[in-house]
């Protein structure tokens, strides 16, 4: 049987549907039923190949993921308190070391001081059904038992675990049997059939204490921010206005660099270009959190989420486009057609890239999981025929508008920028910019990763919505903190300032990458490092844009503020 077809975002993800032989027929139980037998012989090099390739699957806890109607089947097992834990997963066998422990929660029943394979050869169905009212059913629930046994297939019940080990015979049979029970169960609603997954999750807890961390967090910046607008900058406003503009001895302060803070950055084309890029990422994060939110993304449709999420960065280059024209015309840039072309293709290039070598990769190992040239194709044509054309038209309108007018003018000669302390200075500022940003979403993203890398359900749609609202204003108020401080100390380099201090939190959300790989993941081999970093290093690319842009956009609002209220010459 052909299996189904998988979305973009499965695709992308590497996750590919193959069908078993396992045959389920509507309410009817089978016990210890054969579904194949395998044998390894000692002294074949094929055979011996194929169970040294079985040993190491199951000493580095491969696992099997399975599901049946749209339904992940579930191992669930004793989490304590009367409740089950249950994963969407299971390991092929089980491993047990030269100290005798054995890996996660697999438990062949076997104890031994040596080194052994267990292949979990026999599994138990539990299928929960709901009848409907015309005599129908649908399932609700799909639970398993793996169980390793060396019986014959007449009888799964008991005996010893299998072990991949040759006895004096030479051989190792491996028989493969399974049985399945059908359970009617109608206290569970179809739109509720997931809950017995999601309630044995135990991150909704940590999610809340990441949310009350990152509240914490927000108060804390929300308080400086209101205290310098309500006091400081409301005082200096005051003073300013009281003095006489003609004198210049009496200003001090901010108001001091008036004739120099919206003077044009250098390389400023290429500013624009990554706030273009930016105001793309953050308008495409925004739409597709909200769509998952409202409930169009649920669980079971595994690879819907990066899906849309590609549809809608593909289909949002306008207000790439648009944002930068503006931003470049404010500038006083005449490359408008450079501007362009950089805008729609810069950024798209270089993730492509990556993406394009990481996938060379995995074809090099013969992996599965590598994106098929079509798709590859596919994804190029989205780029070229839709947002390309899409990026063109918004900065068309956007170099149609006036060029943004500034309260203040810009001094002819450029004035002298007296010694910063050490924190003031551009690296030290710009690092300490993105501290507090990932410091309020780091458990959040641990069960990001999670859920790429382990195959973990993610559901909590609404925890990550908030949790980027919290993300949006930790970098605003962040970025705004440390313009109005560099304004104080007349530096009035704040327009790449601005952008890399809240951008800076890319960096350590790699750092926490790194970790994440050391502490949590089991991978081995120069590839699966290599395939890590390279995904990572694509995240962390959009990951700066939208911190970045966040930490623009805000400084550039509030120093036009600021600076539009006060007296100037």
């Amino acid at each position: 049987k052909k299996p189904p077809s998988e979305n973009l975002g499965q695709v992308l993800f590497g996750d590919r549907y193959h069908v078993t032989n396992y045959k389920f027929t509507y309410k009817k139980d089978e016990v210890c039923k054969k579904l194949c037998e395998k044998t390894y012989t000692k002294g074949n090099d094929e055979s011996e190949g194929l169970l040294t390739d079985l040993k190491r699957i199951i000493e580095q806890n491969y696992q099997q993921h399975w599901v049946v109607d749209n339904m992940p089947v579930a191992w669930c097992t004793d989490g304590g308190e009367g409740k089950d834990y249950c994963t969407t997963s299971f390991p092929v066998g089980c491993y047990i070391d030269k100290n005798g422990q054995t890996q996660g929660r697999c438990d062949p029943g076997v104890a031994t001081n040596q080194e052994q394979y267990y292949i979990l050869n026999h599994v138990d169905f539990k299928i929960e059904y709901k009848t409907n009212s015309d005599g129908t059913g649908r399932i609700v629930a799909v639970k398993i038992k793996p169980f390793s046994h060396s019986q014959s297939v007449e009888d799964c019940t008991g005996g010893a675990a299998l072990s991949l080990t040759f006895g004096a015979e030479g051989t190792i049979t491996v028989p493969y049997t399974y049985s399945v029970k059908w359970e009617e169960n109608n206290k569970v609603e179809w739109a509720s059939r997931w809950d017995y997954l999601l309630d044995s999750n135990t991150q909704v807890n940590v999610q809340w204490y990441s949310i009350l961390n990152s509240i914490v967090i927000v108060l804390f910046l929300s308080g400086m921010v209101a205290m310098i607008l309500l006091r400081t900058l409301h005082r200096d406003i005051a003073r300013y206005n009281q003095l006489d503009p003609e004198d210049p001895q009496e200003e001090f302060g901010w108001k001091l660099v008036h004739g120099d803070v919206f003077r044009p950055p250098r390389k400023g084309m290429m500013l624009s270009v990554l706030i273009g890029s930016g105001a793309q990422v953050f308008f495409m994060i925004s739409v597709t959190i909200a769509i998952a939110c409202l409930g169009f993304l649920y669980p079971g449709n595994r690879g819907f989420l990066l899906s849309a999420g590609v549809v809608m960065y593909v289909c949002l280059g306008s207000p790439a486009g648009y944002t930068a024209a503006r931003i470049y015309k404010s500038f006083g840039g005449e490359r408008w057609k450079t501007n362009v072309l950089l805008t729609a293709h810069f950024v798209p290039a270089i993730v492509f890239s990556i993406f394009f070598v990481l996938n060379l990769v995995l074809w090099g190992e013969g992996s599965s999981s590598a994106v098929p040239f079509g798709t590859l194709v596919g994804v190029l044509a989205l780029w070229i025929c839709i947002s390309v054309p899409l990026t063109f038209v918004g900065a068309f309108f956007g170099f149609r508008q006036p060029a943004i007018q500034y309260p203040t003018r810009t001094n002819q000669i450029p004035r002298h920028i007296p010694p910063q302390s050490f924190y003031s200075k551009e690296i030290p500022g710009i690092l300490m910019g993105g501290v507090l940003p990932v410091g309020s979403v780091f458990i959040q993203l641990y069960f990001i990763f999670t859920s790429i890398w382990a195959h973990q359900i993610y559901y909590m749609f609404w925890f990550l919505f908030v949790v980027f609202i919290i993300l949006v204003i930790t970098c605003a108020e962040t970025t705004i903190l440390l313009c109005y401080f560099h304004l104080c100390s007349e530096d009035y380099h704040w327009w790449w300032r601005s952008f890399l201090s809240s951008g800076s939190s890319a960096l350590y959300f790699f750092l926490y990458a790194v970790y994440f790989y050391a502490e949590r993941l089991q991978m081995e081999g120069a590839a699966s490092l290599f395939i890590f970093f390279g995904y990572t290093l694509i995240m962390a690319i959009y990951f700066f844009l939208l911190t970045g842009f966040v930490g623009f956009i805000s400084c550039y609002f509030f120093v036009n503020k600021i600076y539009s209220v006060v007296k100037t010459d």
